[in-house]
């Protein structure tokens, strides 16, 4: 297995937190920002320096004007796990913006949203938390809920 890989798309509060944590976990990381004003170090996809086909891609802020490019530009990449952060009670941005661009709908299908556990997340650390915990749960086969079954001290059968 390829090492695991975080790519944080756009810089931002939620990003930089996951860039932080990520590495405890095992995950190499890199953040992926097309703004030059924003001091990452890829402005594009074709510019990160780490191994793709095994990435966990988090879009960390919807409202960005480029997000259907960026995601356009990841989604033509062999990349293992997509997802963009947002509220699930609206339809993310990503869809139309995706769409506007001629993206095929099984692309766009791709596209998680929303992500992470839901643990009312609202802090950028809370929500980089929730997002790490669910791409592991994802990454273990698990659905990231809480374990059923007999509870501690419970008699083995």
């Amino acid at each position: 297995m390829t090492a695991r890989v975080l790519v944080a798309v756009f810089a931002s509060p939620v990003a930089e937190v996951l860039l932080r944590w990520a590495p405890e976990l095992g995950y190499r990381t890199a953040l992926l920002d097309p703004d030059p004003g924003r001091g990452a170090p890829a402005a594009g996809v074709g510019d990160l320096d780490v191994p793709l086909e095994d990435a966990d891609v988090v879009v960390t802020d919807h409202h960005r004007d480029e997000l259907g490019k960026v995601l356009r530009d990841v989604l033509a990449r062999p990349v293992r796990w997509v997802g963009v952060l947002g509220n699930p009670r609206h339809e993310g941005p990503h869809v139309a913006a995706l769409t506007a661009l001629g993206v095929a709908p099984d692309d766009i299908a791709r596209v998680h949203r929303p992500i992470g556990l839901d643990i009312g997340s609202k802090a950028p650390a809370e929500i980089a938390l929730s997002t790490l915990a669910g791409l592991l749960a994802d990454r273990n086969g698990r659905s990231g809920g809480p374990v059923h079954g007999p509870g501690p001290g419970a008699a083995q059968a």
